[in-house]
Order: structure tokens, then C-alpha cells, then sequence
């Protein structure tokens, strides 16, 4: 494939060294179309090729203490955040980044700026995150594999992941990876390269050893060799891209997150003081995270939480990337937007919904400004077994259902988060004793809002390590 001139091209990362392919991907200018970026593309034989040695990273990594690599996360973090940057055979200024990531998601500057300081602080609150992790095991037993009546051995030479194209803040997920010893193996979304690359370039020049990381710009079946040949892998994206690894336990699933914001029957007289936590549930991050909520659920008043919803969320509207106002991500593909919208409209066809926010924004949902394709903010009043009332789309949308409280929380379905608006004891009891609750919030908490001493979504250390029975004479 030829090569086209003057296009900024991101190279493969073999362990850490450049490799340009002959074989490239395009990606275009969200807006214009027109080829922005173009990546090297490794076919499934380099990977294999490759992944037949996982040792030599691991040795490398292993060469650190995890003091020291907690360090060199920590010095990453600033790095990160305001170095220039190698990218490929240029290179990036944080502006650069931003403008570069904005050109080919579409996701406007200051939701990127919002990312990069949620990335920044999981690298600068490393100690934190592995003390949250791993639940305080001293270093030195992580060090030496023994100690303090404890003994822990890693499940796999190498974390294999499947990176999405939706938000740069997932990369926080992985990071601790590296701090646990454990080298990566990355396949990045085709139209967020930056992301990574950039991540690993502020490590690598914060002290990390380059062989401890791999970058493999790739397609579906790059990536799916790669979660096969790795001892443990990650992989993002939607129900019907993950299905095929949720029986395996090798694999962490990141797909669908079904959050939901819940107002208990003490609280419900009183759901104008949570408004703000709900807004900013729904629409945070323009709704492109698995932690934005999905649905409110509420024991009676759903009706006006819903026009009070879609009356706030419908402020929210298209502007230049640049705009500092711009709170809506376009799509990168409008036909994706526009098939989203269409199901929506299909869904609302079956008795028991209806949208809300049409009357706040006008008919079209899906609307096309200055090239860019957005789904404008919308709100679903539903019943409790109609299609949208649990349902999950990129962009800030949500369903509000009525649902007595005695039938929570298994009428919630499977949630990887919850806020719960009450102060009722039996219901936060039930709530805690639930398997399908993932994180719990109890109070006016965002379904977004995290802290880094707690896991997100899973706990990473048990995923990669295992421990064993251990004596010593």
C-alpha cells in the first residue's frame, strides 16, 4: 500500500521499537473526511510472531522494585501532561494532542483536557490506586513473591487489551498494569491512536523500560489473536464485540455499563434537590462512558424528573470543538449516529414510552452542524419492561422509570453502577447485598464520580495475580 505524503504516520511498537508496516489503515478528519492520521498495521503472523516471546518484557519489568515503578508512574503523570512527546516519526505537544484526538473522535478540547486530568491523576495517585488494588499487601511481598504470612504469583507473562475509540479516560484502567510488573500488549481503537501512544511514550521517559510495551494498531482478528496469545487480557466495546470472551476468564470485559441512578421512597418527594447529580450522571463526558447513567429509577414523580431532565439536558448542544461551552461529542461516524437514533425511534413505537426531550428540542434527534453528525440529548419516560428501560448508547441518554421499591433491585438488571438517593436502611441493605450492583454510591454522588483507592470495574491485581498457600521452615 502506498504511502501517502505529509500524513503524520504512528508506527507499530515492538517491545517497545518502532516498525513501520507496509501495510497502513487510514483514518480521516472526523468532520472533513480527508485522511488525517494513518497507522501502521501488524497482521496476525507479526503478533503471534511476536507474542512467542512474552518473557523478555516481563524480565525487564521485573528488574524494578514496585516502589520504583510507582515512581516512574508518578513522574509520567506531568510528563504526560506537558512534555512534547515522540509520535512516530514527529512529534506532540499537549495542544497537539488534544487537537489531533478532537480531529478524529470528534470529541470537543475540553472534554479532552477533562480526560487527560482524570489520566494524569490515576498516574500521580499510583500509590493509591495499587494500595486500593492489591489491599495494602506491603511491597516487599509484591517484590519478593512471599511475606508477611502472604504469597502471590502473576497468572500471565503479559496484559493483552483491546482499547475502544470512545474516550481516552478508559487508558486510566490499564496503567496500574505496569506499576503491578505486568508488561502490556495494546491494540488501540482506529480512530483514538493517540491516547496510548502518548501514554507510553510519557513512560518510557519517565524511566520505564521500552520493552515492556507493545503497540499493535490492528484489526478485529489483530486484536482477537492478541487476547488469545496473553495470559489475561482486557477488551472493550459493545454486547456484541465482547460477547465472545464473557465466558472466558482470562478475559476482563469492559462493554455496556447499565449505571443507573435510584431515589429511594424516603427521597422521592424530594428528587428536585438531586437534579444536578442526575444531569451530570447522564451527560458527563458527553455520555460516552460506561459509568454515565443510563436510567433513573424512581418509586413515583417520574413523569416531571423527566421533563425536568430533558429541559436541562437540552441546553446541551452542538458547537465548535474549540468552543470552551462544547459539552456534545459529533460521531466520527454519522452513519453510527444515525443508525442509533432509528432503533431508538423503532423502540419507541412498543406502548409504554415516549420521548420526552422531542418537545425540547424539536422532532430530529440526529442533526448534522458544520459537517459534524450529533445525537441530541435525550430523555425516555418508559414502563419497567419496556425495551428502553435499560439501554445504553454513546450520548447523554437515559430513560426514567416508575417502579414500586420493593421490586429493586433485581428489577435494575445487572448495573456497574449505582447512586442511591436514600437513607432507608432495609433498601440500602438490600442494594449492598446484591450481585448485580457493581460500584455502589449511597448519597448525591454522580454515577461517574471515582476514587482512586477503590477498583473501577473489577479489581485489575486479582485479575493478574493469584495467590497460594505458602510455608516456610
Amino acid at each position: 500500500m502506498l504511502h501517502v505524503p505529509n500524513i503524520l504516520h504512528i508506527p507499530i511498537l515492538r517491545k517497545g521499537v518502532p516498525y513501520r508496516s507496509l501495510d497502513v489503515v487510514r483514518t480521516p478528519h472526523h468532520r472533513t473526511k480527508e485522511t488525517f492520521v494513518e497507522l501502521s498495521q501488524a497482521n496476525v503472523g507479526l503478533i503471534r510472531r511476536d507474542l512467542l516471546d512474552q518473557r523478555t518484557p516481563r524480565e525487564a519489568l521485573a528488574k524494578y522494585s514496585t516502589a520504583e515503578l510507582i515512581a516512574i508512574s508518578k513522574r509520567a503523570a506531568d510528563i504526560f501532561s506537558n512534555d512534547k512527546l515522540p509520535m512516530g516519526d514527529a512529534t506532540q505537544t499537549p495542544e497537539e494532542y488534544v487537537v489531533q484526538l478532537s480531529a478524529t473522535t470528534g470529541m470537543p478540547h475540553t472534554l479532552v483536557r477533562r480526560n487527560m486530568k482524570k489520566i494524569h491523576a490515576a498516574l500521580a495517585e499510583m500509590e493509591q490506586v495499587i494500595a486500593g488494588l492489591t489491599r495494602k499487601i506491603p511491597y516487599d511481598v509484591l517484590d519478593r513473591g512471599f511475606g508477611s504470612g502472604l504469597s502471590f504469583f502473576p497468572r500471565t507473562e503479559s496484559l493483552g487489551i483491546v482499547l475502544p475509540s470512545n474516550s481516552p479516560g478508559v487508558h486510566s484502567l490499564w496503567t496500574p498494569a505496569f506499576a503491578l510488573k505486568i508488561p502490556l500488549v495494546l491494540k488501540p481503537g482506529s480512530a483514538e491512536p493517540w491516547t496510548p501512544y502518548r501514554l507510553i511514550q510519557a513512560l518510557i521517559r519517565a524511566g520505564a523500560p521500552p520493552a515492556a510495551f507493545s503497540y499493535y494498531p490492528a484489526d478485529h482478528a489483530g486484536g482477537a489473536e492478541i487476547l488469545r496469545q496473553c495470559g489475561r487480557g482486557m477488551v472493550f466495546g459493545d454486547v456484541g464485540s465482547t460477547r465472545i470472551w464473557a465466558n472466558d476468564p482470562r478475559v476482563e470485559v469492559h462493554g455496556p455499563g447499565f449505571s443507573k441512578v435510584v431515589i429511594g421512597e424516603d427521597c422521592a418527594d424530594e428528587w428536585e434537590k438531586y437534579l444536578d447529580v442526575m444531569v451530570a450522571s447522564i451527560a458527563a463526558n458527553s455520555g460516552r462512558s460506561c459509568v454515565n447513567a443510563s436510567s433513573v429509577w424512581t418509586p413515583r414523580h417520574a413523569g416531571k424528573i423527566a421533563e425536568a431532565l430533558a429541559e436541562r439536558l437540552s441546553k446541551i448542544i452542538p458547537r465548535a470543538a474549540d468552543d470552551p461551552e462544547a459539552e456534545l461529542s459529533p460521531f466520527a461516524d454519522g452513519g453510527v449516529a444515525s443508525r442509533i437514533s432509528k432503533m431508538i425511534d423503532g423502540d419507541l413505537y412498543t406502548p409504554g414510552a415516549r420521548d420526552v426531550s422531542a418537545s425540547y428540542r424539536g422532532a430530529e434527534r440526529c442533526v448534522v452542524r458544520d459537517g459534524s453528525t450529533y445525537l441530541l440529548p435525550t430523555i425516555v419516560e418508559c414502563s419497567v419492561d419496556h425495551p428502553l428501560a435499560n439501554r445504553e448508547y454513546l450520548f447523554p441518554f437515559a430513560s426514567v422509570v416508575e417502579v414500586p421499591q420493593t421490586q429493586l433491585p433485581e428489577a435494575l438488571g445487572q448495573s456497574l453502577v449505582v447512586t442511591a438517593l436514600t437513607n432507608d436502611a432495609p433498601f440500602r441493605h438490600r442494594l449492598l447485598s446484591s450481585n448485580l450492583v457493581g460500584r455502589l454510591n449511597f448519597g448525591p454522588i454522580p454515577t461517574g464520580q471515582i476514587t482512586w483507592d477503590q477498583p473501577h470495574e473489577g479489581n485489575l491485581f486479582d485479575h493478574l495475580y493469584a495467590r497460594r498457600a505458602f510455608q516456610a521452615a
